[in-house]
């Protein structure tokens, strides 16, 4: 993606990303009916958008889907210059979900997620505590996920879009587990991780399937909450200039009101219990840093038990829910 794409985003392009990040897999007759434009405009303007990099849509399997699994929180020191190279090396292994170069105390920020169960992790972090240019590594079970938001860009263009019916309730992930796939569906899930747009008649040909087949199997998937259709977009493209994690330390007694208290807002993206200091590690997004600073004082730190926090500004996010984000690279060659 060239950096020039996203300052020539018009208005119609930002209403499509909108309607994607609430279906990944909507048509484009249908977005078309949502943003009030014509279709062959829509399909022309949306389509460029993913073959310019600035929207990659996929789906992905539910963790649970993979077995017991346990998550850390990482944080990580580099040696001066050596970030860029660190987060390469981070972003090719599959068990990172989540990697992010960062502002303030430490340099990167990522998401681990162990097969099996946190007894397994001394095994998974020698070889990446071993990569060249990491000076130091702190970890920090997850004990539970609160909230996981997809479509986060809502907040941004719900009052000029006819989004229809009322922002859905944030859910926390499913409960899924291995049972609930063949080999059939881990192929049909296959063909979707490469293009979540890919049509069930194409996978079907490919498999030698039914179409209703595929898509039967891929919608019973989907009710069972064991995948998930992601789109995935720089929020630089959206305007919003200020994603932000945070450290929240919570007073012992009060984590479920805290909870409660984050949880509705838009603005938060992630929220989750940290094992460490009886902490909630969250995820902001806003749209400047003068919304940052009002979240912050007139949302976080009014809630009773908040101790305080530690906060890092996203500088960059090389992967997002395991996959590896299409414009990272991209974003830091020069603009000629």
């Amino acid at each position: 993606m060239d950096l020039r794409t996203l300052d020539e985003l018009t208005e119609l392009d930002r209403r499509i990303i909108v309607a994607l990040q609430q279906n990944g897999r909507a048509s484009w007759t249908s977005i078309a009916e949502l943003i009030g434009s014509s279709v062959p405009t829509v399909t022309r303007r949306g389509q460029q958008l993913i073959n310019d990099g600035v929207v990659k849509i996929t789906v992905m399997p539910t963790p649970g889907s993979f077995g017991q699994v346990d998550t850390f929180v990482v944080r990580v020191n580099c040696k001066p210059g050596t970030q860029l190279e660190v987060a390469r090396a981070l972003v090719s292994r599959p068990d990172v979900r989540f990697l992010s170069l960062v502002t303030g105390k430490y340099d990167i920020l990522a998401e681990i997620m162990v097969r099996g169960s946190a007894s397994h992790y001394p095994d998974l972090i020698s070889p990446l505590q071993s990569i060249d240019g990491i000076e130091r590594w702190r970890s920090d079970l997850l004990l539970h996920v609160y909230k996981v938001s997809h479509d986060w860009s809502r907040q941004l263009l719900a009052e000029r879009l006819a989004l229809v019916g009322d922002p859905p309730l944030p859910a926390e992930p499913a409960d899924c587990s291995p049972e609930h796939f063949d080999e059939v569906d881990w192929q049909i899930l296959a063909a979707l991780q490469q293009d979540g747009r890919t049509t069930f008649k194409a996978i079907a040909a490919v498999l030698g399937m039914n179409e209703s087949s595929v898509r039967r199997r891929f919608e019973r998937l989907r009710q069972n909450r064991c995948v998930d259709v992601i789109t995935l977009v720089p929020a630089t493209a959206l305007g919003m200039g200020a994603e932000t994690l945070i450290t929240v330390k919570v007073r012992p007694g009060y984590l479920d009101g805290v909870v409660a208290g984050l949880i509705p807002h838009t603005s938060v993206r992630y929220l989750a219990a940290t094992l460490d200091q009886n902490s909630l590690f969250c995820e902001v997004i806003a749209g400047s840093t003068e919304e940052l600073h009002r979240f912050i004082n007139e949302t976080l730190s009014h809630l009773a038990g908040v101790e305080g926090w530690e906060a890092s500004m996203e500088l960059l996010n090389p992967k997002r829910g395991f996959v590896e984000t299409p414009w990272w690279r991209t974003q830091l060659r020069p603009v000629s």
